[in-house]
């Protein structure tokens, strides 16, 4: 086993975890609905190309640090899981630039002109109610899966892995998903990109 790399301080640990996960949501929840009209001179659209990137990269990540600490490798399991944090916070960047410059794109607006017609959700079929239900599930647990990721991190470098081994039975599998369907959903929605 690794030896603690942080001073075990729950209470502190608690305020600053819950602080952080409430002000990151609160931005993406309030930056996702305002628009800035800028000419970055590229196209906008490479940030959510960077993010489907990113987390391909972290699902990739995850997968390794699981197999990493099966094997006994914790030094590699945590600087593993340390670079999918990492990853993590240039995707949330990332996130906010791309629906501040971008706004919103409907799924199935071939004509992208902001309205999906009857026309228009009948050439895409049943794949729109697959993206909407992937989307439906991607969304919440995006959402609240930061509080987990930072306590399940918090516990590893505290030391107490008992504690951690215990939390991540949950987080690692919603993190994963919450990966992998982020580049589903990319996949699926990039093609209506105007």
């Amino acid at each position: 086993m690794l030896q603690a790399a942080w001073k075990k301080n729950d209470k502190k640990a608690r305020l600053l975890i819950f602080v952080f996960s409430a002000i990151v949501f609160a931005a993406v929840v309030l930056l996702s609905r305002v628009k800035l009209e800028a000419n970055l001179g590229f196209d906008i659209h490479l940030f959510a190309k960077a993010n489907a990137i990113i987390n391909s990269c972290v699902a990739v990540l995850l997968v390794i640090a699981l197999i990493a600490v099966k094997r006994k490798n914790f030094t590699l399991h945590r600087n593993l899981m340390m670079t999918a944090m990492f990853l993590s916070v240039l995707f949330l960047v990332s996130y906010i630039c791309h629906h501040l410059f971008a706004g919103e794109t409907r799924f199935g607006d071939i004509n992208h002109d902001g309205i999906v017609s009857d026309v228009e959700k009948a050439a895409v079929g049943s794949s729109r109610m697959i993206y909407y239900i992937l989307l439906g599930t991607h969304i919440p647990l995006a959402g609240i899966i930061l509080p987990f990721i930072l306590f399940s991190a918090y516990r590893g470098l505290t030391g107490e892995f008992d504690k951690h081994k215990k939390l991540v039975r949950i987080t690692w599998p919603i993190w994963f998903y919450v990966a992998v369907t982020g580049v589903v959903v990319y996949l699926m929605i990039s093609q209506y990109y105007g």
